[in-house]
């Protein structure tokens, strides 16, 4: 079974801007560490995408892999389609409403293919995450 981690934060910014902005793959590369390329794969009649190829590079975790989303007013979720080096993944962005700010809380789950010595797991999870969260709120706030 894989783990699953959970960080939160703060984004001065409505929820439809964040959801914006997490729904613009094209732009990942952009500002999102790691993400070396990203090319939506099908959309949703709403144009929103419903399925994402990603290929990623950062420091020891070199991957490609497809994501499906599932969109909804609170936010986004997704789950692993096929991966090189992942066997699953699913997670969510919930975004949370309170006056002109947004509370953005992600989850993941992430199960590869070869086992990752606990230390090197917890440091991964803990790029992502950061890049998930902190780089996010970077391109809300400063976007525009």
């Amino acid at each position: 079974m894989a783990d699953e981690s959970t960080q939160s934060i703060v984004i001065d910014a409505p929820p439809e801007q964040i959801l914006a902005v997490i729904a613009d793959f094209e732009s990942y590369p952009d500002w999102a560490n790691g993400v070396k390329r990203t090319e939506v794969l099908d959309s949703r009649e709403d144009g929103r995408a419903a399925q994402v190829k990603f290929n990623i590079d950062q420091g020891p975790i070199k991957d490609e892999y497809v994501l499906a989303y599932e969109w909804s007013a609170e936010g986004v979720s997704w789950t692993l389609v096929k991966g090189n080096m992942q066997k699953s993944q699913q997670g969510s962005y919930l975004l949370e409403a309170s006056g002109g700010s947004t509370k953005v809380t992600y989850t993941l789950s992430v199960q590869l293919v070869v086992p990752m010595i606990g230390l090197f797991r917890r440091k991964a999870e803990k790029m992502i995450m950061d890049t998930a969260l902190k780089e996010l709120k970077r391109r809300v706030e400063h976007a525009g």
